[in-house]
């Protein structure tokens, strides 16, 4: 198998202690380094403005807890009809030899996804994986923040709802990384420790509107789940395929009750939630690990972008 590095890319490779993949060979050999991990003492992005939205504003969220109940709280799904990360899994319950032969099927599909396919693939599980730093950060809105941690407000019902059906994406993804053996399970698991730790500093000043306005931006750009689904199946996954897909069914009704909070802002607030968009417009929507760092490269979040644009175009390319 051809060894991948950032240098095949034409970018600066990091130094040679951060590894993600593994050789499909028996080799004890590791690639080359080809993803950033995020750094618990990285600098703010930008200067941190606090608690920007005026008291009235505040009343305005009040106001609209009896809608969130009517019109977004529905769109959670009961637990009992939620999809598992076991459903996707080999089932340990299921005794050692149907385990241990469900794993080596497993292995062996994964043979035919590629280096790059797997390194989008590690970027969409630690983004899924990073859950805490979302859930914090909503919990940072003036407005609808959940003040006791099991408030009855309706915007904290539904934020503890939608914490609670993302984190299965993260577990899958990872579990799946795991039982692959294609992973460098040990960067990666410290990869997720330095990005919980490092947070995400998006602009969003404890401010609701541009607080909702960055995550139906976020809900958007991780809906390239989707397409991930379809690349799996062209290397010959087809259950991972499956995942991918069933992820991407959850994100995108996610993406509608973020979208529906959006419109009746624009409803009953016009001017102010415009406003708010264009705020988060000049700064630029990032992504939530834009923060990634190994400890050593400071630019490694950019590295790593540059290689998942790049291959992600090639990618959709080749499926058109």
């Amino acid at each position: 198998m051809q060894t991948t590095s950032l240098s095949q890319f034409n970018i600066p490779s990091p130094p040679p202690k951060t590894t993600i993949l593994h050789r499909k060979t028996t080799s004890s050999r590791r690639l080359s380094p080809i993803f950033a991990v995020a750094s618990t003492t990285a600098p703010p992005s930008r200067h941190q403005v606090t608690h920007s939205m005026p008291p009235e504003k505040i009343e305005i969220f009040k106001s609209l807890e009896s809608w969130v109940s009517e019109n977004i709280l529905p769109l959670r799904k009961p637990v009992e009809k939620c999809w598992q990360p076991i459903e996707f899994l080999p089932d340990p319950s299921q005794g050692p030899d149907v385990f241990v032969e469900e794993v080596r099927a497993l292995r062996q599909r994964v043979l035919g996804l590629s280096d790059e396919y797997l390194v989008m693939l590690v970027g969409n599980m630690l983004t899924e994986d990073a859950l805490p730093t979302y859930q914090t950060f909503i919990n940072t809105f003036d407005g609808v923040r959940d003040e006791t941690a099991s408030s009855p407000c309706p915007w904290a019902i539904w934020t503890r709802a939608w914490s609670a059906e993302e984190n299965r994406h993260g577990d899958l993804l990872r579990t799946y990384l795991y039982l692959s053996g294609r992973v460098d399970m040990l960067m990666v698991e410290k990869t997720l420790q330095y990005s919980i730790g490092a947070g995400s500093d998006v602009g969003a000043e404890n401010n609701a509107y541009m607080g909702f306005v960055y995550i139906i931006s976020r809900a958007s750009n991780i809906s390239n789940t989707g397409n991930m689904a379809r690349l799996a199946i062209k290397d010959g996954d087809p259950v991972l395929a499956r995942i991918c897909g069933t992820i991407a069914a959850d994100e995108k009704r996610h993406e509608n009750a973020y979208t529906r909070i959006i419109e009746k802002l624009l409803e009953v607030d016009p001017n102010t939630t415009m406003q708010a968009i264009a705020s988060m417009m000049r700064k630029r929507i990032t992504m939530p690990l834009h923060l990634m760092y190994d400890g050593q490269d400071p630019n490694l979040f950019e590295h790593f972008s540059a290689i998942f644009q790049k291959t992600r175009r090639l990618y959709i390319s080749s499926l058109c």
